[in-house]
């Protein structure tokens, strides 16, 4: 892939990002954050300059678009963009009218757009029927944890973690896709194991508390698979590699493990962290995760794989 599609690609993801017009000023400076943690490659695309160019409208989807003309990179730029715009939840109609426009303006191959679209909605339905869009019911009160529930809840954080950090590895668009609806998953069982039930509007903000952007974070796994070289599109398939350039990757491990180590001591606490100590908190907890991290990579490369499709679904609906 060249520098220029490169561009393209990332370009057709960040508006997609931006594509509602609503982003909170946390999301926005947490894409910021991420444009600028990613080091020039392939190139010289530089993901910081990008953001600037979508803020300012310096650059137009006519214009990304046009720089996209292998059919398997536009099928992948339209994936990225479906991923994205899900990253924080349902598509609103605005995103909906976006890829809508994106996906006649790329003359996509129309039943591999519509194979793909399906794939992303059984994600979305996947998470649904693990975590209620609302509680069906008033939470119950919070409940000290013994130690033994303790122990068991970080066996099931670093399961998370691992899982995590092996789909982050995978070429297929897919697998991003479930890092989010796993982390959501992990703070529903976490907070359950406090007494304390609750739905995908709480947790997502309290993952944004901690100072974990959604979209942010996918845009992340994306701009390292791509510049990295683990995403492509030919014949209608992902092609990529678990290798080399997966080495210094998986960071979707360490931003689990500390969110899951965040979550145990917020509901543990009775819910009582402010927004300052819960960004704190994650951060602290960040660096020694990205100790951890290396520590396993063997294991989460083996996790990787082994993964497929059907499996991933079935850890996004019930056990992990």
């Amino acid at each position: 892939m060249t520098a220029q599609e490169h561009q393209s690609i990332l370009s057709i993801a960040m508006l997609a990002a931006f594509a509602d017009g609503h982003k909170a000023d946390t999301e926005r400076e947490a894409i910021r954050r991420m444009a600028e943690s990613l080091p020039r490659e392939a190139g010289g695309t530089e993901l910081v300059r990008l953001y600037q160019d979508v803020l300012l409208k310096r650059v137009s989807l006519a214009e990304a678009e046009a720089g996209l003309t292998d059919a398997g990179q536009r099928q992948l730029a339209y994936e990225m963009a479906v991923c994205v715009c899900d990253a924080d939840g349902r598509q609103s109609p605005a995103e909906a009218a976006f890829l809508a426009d994106l996906k006649t303006r790329l003359k996509l191959d129309g039943q591999e757009a519509a194979a793909f679209e399906r794939e992303a909605d059984a994600v979305l339905d996947a998470a649904d029927e693990a975590v209620p869009a609302a509680a069906t019911a008033a939470a119950a009160p919070v409940v000290a944890s013994s130690a033994a529930p303790g122990v068991d809840l970080d066996k099931s954080i670093l399961n998370y973690a691992l899982l995590n950090g092996a789909l982050e590895l995978l070429p297929q668009s897919w697998a991003s896709m479930a890092i989010i609806p796993l982390q959501v998953k992990m703070v529903y069982a976490i907070g359950k194991a406090h007494g304390v039930e609750l739905d995908q509007g709480h947790i997502r903000e309290f993952i944004a508390a901690a100072g974990v952007g959604l979209t942010s974070q996918y845009l992340e796994q994306f701009g390292r698979k791509l510049l990295g070289g683990l995403l492509g599109k030919a014949a209608g398939r992902s092609i990529g590699r678990i290798g080399g350039a997966a080495t210094g990757m998986a960071f979707s491990f360490a931003t689990t493990y500390a969110l899951g180590q965040v979550a145990k001591r917020y509901y543990a606490g009775g819910r009582t962290m402010s927004t300052e100590l819960l960004k704190q908190s994650f951060q602290d907890l960040l660096g020694p995760a990205k100790q951890m991290q290396a520590q396993y990579l063997p294991q989460i490369q083996q996790k990787a794989a082994t993964l497929d499709v059907a499996q991933v679904m079935q850890m996004v609906r019930g056990g992990v």
